[in-house]
């Protein structure tokens, strides 16, 4: 069987859906492996290190697609791939499919068996899998060094002859992997943090890290939390208490790391454009949400604006600025999703179409629509 990893082309994407690591295991399971050339580039992977672990390189992506059974992907492909995919293959990747329905139903239309990842149950035997636990953990890595390079003070106190440094005051809104990733870098570069989440079960955490916890209403956020461990959209009374108590700890804070989205949703405003007239000349916010809308109003995607003397970061695909890293731990996931598939004994694929991660990240198969959550409306869930 054929496992095929073309090269990623829309905009603003460095990683590709395999490393020579995983390479090596793919064929080790029986698996023949082909990489499209230059499709590692972006991630410091050349095609002679693919080579080397027993990947043949294509040419281009129709000759890597060829016969393939599997192909991975990071995004998902475009209309040209998805065409040059026979029928039948599986397509495995963070695929976007709750905000791209019209490319799931191409996916079905060309007879495509699709597993879209971000949509993984979390259950504790899916951790390995989970793609957006592993590139948000660099996403919020990132987004601290990204506040710290246009932030014109510095982070940590700094006692000198010549007088005291005070620290730079950071507040981190969503306390999800993300948000626990950037309160902890924060706090190794010497920032004083505070951090902001609906879902109250996570004080513990933001608090072990150094951080302190601010909250709204702590009666009110008992219930705030779904099974699933994402935060719930909360009543209107809640939402003006959030707001005034945001305002304040935004006003105090030089800079704010937002994170919060909503699967198949815009992200929630949570930074208004008052709030950030509220803040000193000179502070950042980083808007790792601004892909879908942003938590503040005023970033814009792939950009550096300064409003009302506020920098405001929106660069897109965070995840991609640390592509070699992302890369080898998205790879990793895919693998892990993969190996589960395959039949030891016998070779080839032995998949239990009843199995709770499995049925969680199906999509399309025998030329239909499956998952349930493309047919309805997306539950109202947050992720920060």
């Amino acid at each position: 069987m054929k496992i095929a990893i073309p090269k990623e082309r829309r905009p603003d994407e460095a990683r590709v859906a395999a490393s020579p690591e995983t390479v090596k295991k793919y064929v080790s399971l029986g698996f023949g492996v082909c990489v499209e050339a230059g499709a590692g580039d972006g991630s410091s992977i050349t095609d002679a290190a693919f080579a080397d672990a027993g990947a043949t390189v294509g040419s281009d992506t129709a000759a890597t697609l060829d016969g393939a059974d599997i192909v991975l992907c990071v995004q998902r492909p475009e209309d040209g791939a998805l065409g040059a995919m026979k029928q039948g293959a599986m397509l495995i990747g963070n695929l976007a499919a709750l905000s791209s329905a019209d490319d799931m139903k191409r996916c079905a239309d060309c007879g495509i068996t699709a597993f879209a990842l971000e949509l993984l149950p979390r259950i504790s035997r899916a951790q390995s899998m989970d793609i957006l636990s592993s590139q948000s953990n660099l996403a919020g890595y990132k987004a601290v060094l990204d506040a710290a390079n246009v932030f014109t003070s510095a982070f940590p106190m700094m006692m000198t002859a010549a007088g005291t440094i005070r620290p730079a005051r950071l507040l981190v809104l969503g306390a999800g992997v993300a948000g626990l990733q950037a309160i902890a870098t924060a706090r190794r570069l010497g920032a004083v943090v505070s951090a902001y989440d609906v879902r109250p079960a996570v004080k513990e955490q933001v608090e072990s890290l150094g951080a302190k916890f601010v909250e709204v209403d702590p009666e009110a956020t008992r219930e705030a939390e779904t099974a699933g461990g994402y935060a719930k959209e909360m009543s209107e009374e809640y939402k003006a208490k959030q707001a005034q108590v945001l305002a304040d700890a935004v006003a105090k804070n030089d800079v704010v790391i937002c994170t919060a989205l909503i699967p198949g949703r815009p992200a929630p405003v949570l930074v208004t454009e008052e709030m950030v007239r509220t803040m000193q000349t000179g502070s950042v916010i980083v808007d790792l949400a601004v892909e879908q809308g942003g938590n503040c109003p005023l970033s814009e995607v792939g950009e550096v604006v300064e409003k009302h003397g506020v920098k405001i970061v929106g660069y897109a695909n965070v995840p991609s600025r640390v592509a070699t890293d992302a890369t080898a731990m998205y790879a990793k996931n895919l693998l892990n999703f993969v190996t589960p598939m395959v039949d030891a004994e016998k070779g080839g694929l032995a998949i239990d179409w009843e199995d709770e991660i499995i049925a969680g990240c199906l999509v399309t198969r025998d030329g239909k629509i499956v998952h349930p959550m493309l047919n309805e409306q997306p539950k109202t869930e947050e992720a920060s």
